[in-house]
């Protein structure tokens, strides 16, 4: 779904990244489902990639609050 709505609203891979500020080979995973965002980061991306409500709700559900930017240890940082 990521990779569908990064090409509708017009980027490449490493443009969208850029504008979320995330590594591309990052955003790959999400993409491919290798990785799954924090709720932060889901954020940054439906905002970015001018996702729907369907969109981000499926994104919003698959995001996880103890993950990368939303660690607690990267938090208190």
């Amino acid at each position: 779904m990521l990779g569908r709505a990064r090409l509708r609203a017009g980027y490449r891979l490493r443009e969208a990244a850029r504008l979320a500020g995330l590594n591309p080979s990052y955003l790959f995973k999400l993409e491919s489902s290798q990785r799954v965002p924090s709720r932060t980061v889901a954020e940054i991306l439906a905002e970015v990639l001018r996702l729907d409500e369907a969109e981000r709700a499926q994104l919003f559900a698959a995001a996880v609050g103890d993950a990368g930017r939303d660690h607690p240890l990267k938090r208190s940082a």
